[in-house]
């Protein structure tokens, strides 16, 4: 991907994206392609920041705290604004997940039991042959 920039089907085949998910992003404005007519040419800033947003998405960020960790990159500090904010996002995502992970193991757990406990009924309350 060294071009200036790509279309919007070589941006779809690189990303694994609907020209619909492209549009979208652009009309919330996280994406700024370059208009060519009709045609839509993506450089690389677009293609990092989308490659950024795919991850944010990934691990449960909101669109409007992308948008705003994006918005950070603008900050000329060497990203260390960006950086630090990234992380204290993650944090809380990550915090988040763990939660909802050792509920969702528990909820398995349960329903384990509970199948044991109806497969053990079955088998007792089984007809003499």
């Amino acid at each position: 991907m060294t071009q200036q920039t790509m279309t919007i089907r070589q941006m779809c085949d690189a990303f694994d994206v609907t020209p619909r998910t492209l549009r979208f992003y652009e009309s919330k404005e996280l994406l700024f392609p370059l208009r060519d007519g009709q045609r839509r040419l993506f450089t690389r800033r677009d293609r990092a920041r989308l490659k950024l947003i795919l991850r944010g998405k990934r691990f449960g960020f909101s669109l409007e705290e992308i948008r705003q960790l994006l918005d950070l990159y603008t900050v000329d500090d060497s990203q260390r604004t960006q950086l630090s904010q990234t992380l204290a996002i993650a944090k809380e995502r990550l915090s988040d997940m763990e939660r909802r992970r050792a509920e969702l193991d528990e909820a398995i757990d349960e329903l384990r039991n509970q199948m044991l406990l109806v497969g053990d009924m079955l088998t007792s309350n089984k007809p003499a042959a």
